[in-house]
């Protein structure tokens, strides 16, 4: 009996002394193999349900869509043989007269043919805020921007029109664009092609590392039941099984954490995507602004006044007491048509929903925040006669009652600056009339000039009281023969007004540069009004010029500016029509800030298509079904949740629900939180293949007994390091994550050489050694000392050698063997965990110290002490040496592993000071994974 089994243990009677024969061995074998056979059945089931779990998440958030689905069927109003009849829209068939009204959804393209007053809401087609006109006219080649056409699912907002049907179905323009979107072809997600990447390089390592061990085993002698055994527990030792589980954990939690920031992602590895974006082309409606027209500037008094246009109406307001501001704030209330909708008295008046023109509406909210109830100022200037703005006289005009004057009548008239000043003779200062000379004509001219070159849409005013001698109450006014005076007004003032920016896209902008993304804004308005906001959002920096601002500093032609020295661009969708993709590329690659405006659906595909060909990662935001075509090619589609068309929600991979470009930092910033997280859960979890795998080459090799078995393998892959890999998903972003250029795909792997080398050959080499370390000590105290242990391995698994002896004499029988054997095993797989311990807690940053990071992640907090539980569970608790055939452990052999994990931890702190100190220096290059 040997001494240290006999101190130790008290193994049951040998089979081999009883004389035991072959097939009692066999059985043994047969009990083996099973039991690594069902091994292996645990972990294709841990496997499969881990795949049900992604495809769930998957399906769960792909059935949030169907809320967006309008079930209604939509009615058009067709005239046939002379009669209207109310049918569904899919009935209306090309030939037929449709009616359309204010509040209609147009049911095909029309050619119309009669109209009183109709516009259209072109904005899900063309980009456009402002309703469009439509008329029985020919104005334009190109059918977009033509009056005589309403095109498909387009909003009639007022008026009234009749138009002949020319294309219903998939041959509208609308149609056309979605099968554009449908028809494209939709590109594997960069995560996908990562993993995929990492996969086949882990399953190549794997295969090959098994198949050579399985020949070099029965090379070396072993039977082909044990050569099975080996290449199972090196395959194993290399894979890692919770890969899957921490993928699906990091994009679902992801996706959960942005739902909460209203981002709806209906494609859990789009998240990953948005982080690795380096190109985000945005639409400019709603997105980028707040979808609503506001008054910005006002000029009065010979001044230029600014309103406040921010969302919650925090900003400066002017000075309201001069006397022409309560003239030309009475005009804008009362030669208005917009009014509030009922039941909307709780909410803030920038808020409320109005009937009317955008412009209109825009006028009523700046004079109810500014004055007070228009309502009230209406029905004390009731209204007496009225001229429609109409195309032809380019104004509106109203008549009314004057409250301060019972016997007096007060005109006043709205419309197209040059128009209105043309029916001017005078003009309102500080209350005055004074005579329109023509310094105040220059002086209108520059304030037009100035707020027209911001981007804004400019209103004249004016006005005439009317006397009562001439126009006493009662009068009967002909607003058709016009018995009554339209010329020689009092011009009172300016107003302009524009589709602000978001309050938080400026920041967002600047985010996005410090991260390296390039914001190209990609929009159907007029280029103006897109240069302005690109300005006011940060898209076209401060002091930046165009190659148009560069000529008219110099005071030359456009032609003789070299397009390399303007940093910013901005370019027309006509221009684009005849550009080849080498001058698109010479443009993406020259400008650093561009704006495209004027842009049909198929150019937005082109500019996408061209940042791609650059190498860009490329997101794309947008709303309208003009849009969609983009959404579908871009790396990843951003659609609008409140503004967004249905086509456009279903060909994009994100939703943004409140419609804000800033919740796209916050993806981004969540994206590449992701993939640091997986490539830190992946160093840790790689680390341990190490220790897993040497044992098994010394033991075939150098011919010492096994140091871990194929089961504490598996426990430690399936058990104790499942959850703190996991936990690495919760891990807070590093301070830096939003201060790096984006990822690139060809340089940038999930899985690098750098990773490789750290996991393989430095923090698992030392965690190797910690484990051999305990191995070598529990033989030694049992009497086998190192020198004893090589070349032992043929007589040590010899069942009918009962008479081994140590490095001390004495003789050990085989299960006496096996049982110190199988508690090294255990042992070694304590030892694991307790490096781990301190993988784990390196594996938090990347860059940053650990201390700088702290230790807020409760569930990585929870992970430690669960495999340190778990460890201890499968090592005391009993019958478990029966069962996977692990052993206790004295409380010193735990210990055994503590140096080396103080070591692991000491070393890569050290690493990643000297990261920090010389960034891009050689310790950067080579281990900076």
């Amino acid at each position: 009996m040997g001494r240290g089994a006999g101190r130790e243990y008290s193994p049951a009677a040998t089979t081999a002394e009883n004389g035991g024969g072959k097939k009692k061995q066999k059985e043994k074998e047969l009990d083996e193999l099973k039991k690594e056979l069902y091994l292996g059945v645990v972990l294709a089931a841990v496997v499969i349900v881990t795949g049900c779990f992604s495809y769930y998440q998957e399906a769960k958030s792909s059935k949030i869509m169907d809320s967006f689905k309008n079930m209604v069927p939509q009615q058009a109003l067709v005239i046939r043989e002379g009669e209207k009849m109310q049918i569904n829209a899919e009935e209306v068939v090309v030939g037929d007269l449709v009616e359309v009204k204010g509040g209609d959804r147009v049911p095909a393209d029309l050619r119309i043919i009669s109209s009183h007053g109709c516009k259209v809401d072109n904005s899900s087609l063309t980009g456009e805020s402002e309703p469009q006109t439509r008329s029985p006219e020919f104005t334009h080649e190109n059918p977009l921007e033509t009056r005589n056409i309403c095109f498909f699912s387009t909003n009639c907002v007022e008026g009234t029109a009749r138009g002949i049907v020319i294309a219903t179905g998939d041959r509208t323009v609308m149609g056309r664009i979605a099968t554009l979107a449908s028809g494209l072809e939709v590109g594997r997600t960069p995560i996908a092609m990562e993993i995929e990447h990492f996969i086949q390089l882990i399953t190549g390592v794997a295969v090959f590392l098994g198949v050579s061990f399985f020949v070099l085993s029965l090379i070396l002698g072993y039977s082909w039941l044990e050569a099975v055994i080996f290449l199972i527990g090196i395959i194993v030792a290399n894979v890692p099984e919770g890969l899957l589980a921490t993928v699906t954990v990091c994009l679902t939690l992801t996706a959960k954490r942005m739902a909460r920031k209203n981002c709806l992602v209906k494609n859990l590895e789009a998240v990953e995507t948005l982080g690795s974006t380096s190109t985000i082309c945005s639409d400019k409606t709603g997105t980028l602004t707040q979808n609503r027209m506001t008054v910005a500037h006002m000029w009065f008094d010979n001044q230029i006044h600014e309103a406040d246009t921010t969302e919650d109406q925090s900003g400066a307001t002017f000075d309201k007491r001069s006397p022409t501001w309560t003239a030309l704030s009475r005009i804008a209330g009362l030669c208005n048509r917009a009014v509030f909708k009922a039941g909307q008295e709780n909410i803030s008046v920038s808020k409320r929903d109005t009937a009317g023109d955008a412009s209109e509406s825009a006028l009523l909210k700046c004079i109810e925040l500014s004055c007070g109830s228009v309502r009230k100022m209406r029905d004390r200037n009731p209204k007496v006669a009225e001229i429609p703005f109409n195309s032809t006289n380019k104004y509106q005009l109203s008549i009314h009652e004057r409250e301060d004057s019972p016997q007096s009548h007060v005109l006043v008239m709205k419309g197209a600056p040059e128009r209105i000043l043309d029916r001017c003779s005078t003009i309102l200062v500080q209350g005055k009339e004074i005579p329109l000379d023509k310094e105040m004509q220059d002086a209108f001219q520059n304030a037009y000039m100035e707020l027209g070159g911001l981007g804004e849409r400019v209103l004249g005013f004016c006005q005439l009281n009317l006397p009562s001698g001439k126009f006493p109450r009662g009068f009967k006014f002909d607003t058709d023969e016009l018995n009554f005076p339209t010329e020689k007004l009092c011009f009172v003032g300016l107003m302009s007004m524009i589709d602000p920016p978001r309050a938080a896209v400026p920041d967002a902008v600047g985010k996005c540069r410090s991260a390296g993304i390039k914001v190209i804004m990609v929009t159907g308005d007029h280029p103006i009004t897109a240069k302005a906001i690109a300005k006011g959002v940060g898209i076209i920096s401060e002091g930046n010029e165009t190659v148009e601002d560069i000529a008219a500093r110099l005071n030359i032609p456009v032609s003789q500016v070299n397009p390399r020295e303007a940093k910013a661009c901005v370019v027309h969708g006509s221009d684009l029509k005849d550009m080849t993709s080498e001058q698109l590329d010479e443009i993406l690659k020259n400008h650093t800030e561009i704006v495209f405006a004027r842009t049909s659906p198929q150019q937005k595909l082109i500019i996408v298509e061209g940042c791609q060909r650059q190498g860009a990662i490329v997101a794309v935001t947008g709303d309208g079904v003009n849009d969609s075509p983009a959404l579908k090619k871009a790396d990843i589609g951003i659609a609008m949740g409140i503004s967004g068309s249905d086509v456009s929600k279903q060909a994009a991979d994100m939703i943004l629900l409140d419609d804000n470009f800033a919740s796209i930092v916050t993806g981004v910033e969540e994206g590449r939180l992701i993939f640091d997280n997986l490539k830190k859960s992946i160093a840790y979890t790689l680390t341990s293949n190490i220790p897993e795998i040497t044992p098994f080459l010394l033991f075939i090799i150098a011919n010492i007994p096994l140091p871990l078995g194929t089961v504490t393998i598996l426990c430690i892959d399936l058990g104790t390091d499942m959850v703190p890999a996991i936990s690495l998903a919760y891990e807070a972003a590093e301070s830096d994550i939003m201060k790096r250029q984006p990822r690139n795909s060809q340089t940038d792997k999930l899985v690098n050489e750098r990773l490789i080398s750290m996991a393989y050959g430095q923090i698992g080499m030392i965690q190797a050694l910690g484990g051999f370390f305990t191995y070598f000590v529990i033989l030694a105290e049992n009497g086998f000392l190192p020198s004893r242990l090589l070349g032992i391995r043929l007589d040590w698994d010899d069942r009918t050698m009962n008479d081994l002896e140590d490095s001390y004499g004495q003789e050990w029988t085989y299960e006496q063997r096996k049982v110190v054997e199988f508690t090294c095993h255990t042992a070694f797989f304590a030892s694991i965990v307790v490096v781990q311990w301190a993988d784990l807690i390196i594996c938090k940053t990347r860059r940053n110290s650990v201390f700088q990071q702290g230790m807020k992640n409760k569930i990585l907090i929870f992970g430690l002490l669960e495999e340190t539980a778990l460890a201890a569970f499968l090592s005391y608790c009993p019958g478990m040496g029966v069962a996977l055939r692990m052993y206790p452990l004295k409380v010193t052999w735990w210990f055994c592993a503590f140096p080396y994990s103080l070591l692991i931890f000491i070393y890569d702190e050290v690493r990643k000071l000297i990261l920090r100190r010389y960034p891009g220096g050689w310790v950067e290059k080579e281990t900076y994974y």
